[in-house]
Order: C-alpha cells, then sequence, then structure tokens
C-alpha cells in the first residue's frame, strides 16, 4: 500500500506541516496557563488603621513650681511680710544663726513657710532665702530669718500671733527691711490677694489654709 504523503503535493505537505507546529503551540500554551495561579497573592501590607496607636505626647507641662509669693502689705503699724494670699508671716525671736529653733509642737502651732519663694509687693528678692530644716524640708527665710506662719489666725488678713511670746520667746511681723515690727496688728487689709499667687503646696507643710 502506497504512502499516502508521498502521494501529497509539497504545498499540501507545508501547509500540513505548519498546521501541526500551530497545533502543539497552542497546546502547550494552553497547557501553561492552565498550570499557572490566577490567584492574586495576599497582601502583607496591613492597613493603616490597624497600625497600634502612637503613644500619647507627655502631659505638657511640667506642674507649675508651687513657689510662695512673699508680697507684703500695710497697716496702722507699718508695712510688714505677708503671703501671697494675704497670710501674715512671722519671725521668732529665739531663732539664731539663721537656723530655725522652733520643731516639734513649735512647728505645729507655727507652721514654717517652706519650699522656695518669689517677691512682691515691697518685699526684696534678695533677701529672699532657705535653709535646711532637722527634718531636711526647705524653710523660706527672709534677711536671714526663719519665716512662719500661725495657726490661730483666722485667715488672710488676720494677725493674732503678733506680739505672741509662745515657746518661750515673742514672734513678730516682718518688715520689707527684714526687722522685726513690735507695734500692735490684730487685722490688716489685703490688698489684691485676689490675683495673687497662692502659698506653697509643698511638702513640709507651709501651714497653708
Amino acid at each position: 500500500m502506497r504512502n499516502p504523503m508521498k502521494r501529497m503535493s509539497a504545498p499540501a505537505k507545508l501547509a500540513t506541516g505548519v498546521g501541526g507546529a500551530v497545533g502543539v503551540a497552542l497546546l502547550t500554551a494552553a497547557c501553561s496557563s492552565a498550570g499557572s495561579s490566577s490567584t492574586p497573592a495576599a497582601s502583607s501590607s496591613t492597613p493603616a488603621s490597624a497600625s497600634a496607636p502612637s503613644s500619647a505626647p507627655a502631659s505638657g507641662g511640667a506642674s507649675a513650681s508651687g513657689a510662695t509669693v512673699i508680697t507684703t502689705a500695710s497697716s496702722s503699724a507699718g508695712t510688714f511680710l505677708t503671703s501671697g494670699s494675704g497670710r501674715a508671716i512671722y519671725l521668732w525671736a529665739k531663732d539664731t544663726g539663721g537656723m530655725s529653733a522652733c520643731t516639734g509642737a513649735c512647728a505645729s502651732a507655727w507652721p514654717p513657710v517652706t519650699g522656695t519663694a518669689t517677691a512682691a509687693g515691697s518685699a526684696k528678692a534678695s533677701d529672699l532665702g532657705t535653709i535646711t530644716r532637722s527634718d531636711g524640708t526647705k524653710q523660706v527665710t527672709y534677711d536671714g530669718h526663719p519665716l512662719y506662719y500661725f495657726v490661730g489666725d483666722s485667715g488672710p488678713g488676720t494677725a493674732t500671733g503678733q506680739g505672741s511670746d509662745n515657746f518661750g520667746a515673742k514672734w513678730w511681723l516682718v518688715s520689707p527691711a527684714g526687722s522685726d515690727v513690735t507695734a500692735s496688728v490684730g487685722s490688716f487689709t489685703v490688698s489684691g490677694a485676689s490675683t495673687a499667687a497662692t502659698p506653697s503646696s509643698s511638702s513640709g507643710g507651709g501651714g497653708g489654709y
């Protein structure tokens, strides 16, 4: 039996060869396409909404220093030191060498003015200072005198501790010059106390109201 391909013309053979090659190419492409995954890769990026929140900034600010304002008030007895809220401030005649002799029960009745202080009114900033008490707290001084409040004063504008000899020595109001005010003072008018800074809230008890 004769081979049919021998009976085909040259153009026919060429067409058959080309057609076969095209078919093979199409089949190969189809297989290749079927073997590849059409599923997109999962995104590895995290949505912005899922990211951890950043830490909030530290609260601003630093709390205030709590410094006591040492200012002045005037009465018929003259001008003397008070706190910014109008509380009378005293020195004690028993204190010597710039140190406080008032401790224990004395310090409970006559609380030291503690912490740091700023000057206002006729008070002199250059006369302000501090000493370290036996309990480690800082007590405000003025012209070398340790300063105190008196628990017997009912509030701003009163100076019932003036001239007292509690605990064996006199307690006096303090003039802007740093000397003791010996005249009698029971009460006085507080000027601008409503807008003045309040006494220090520092530890150690400034005896604030």
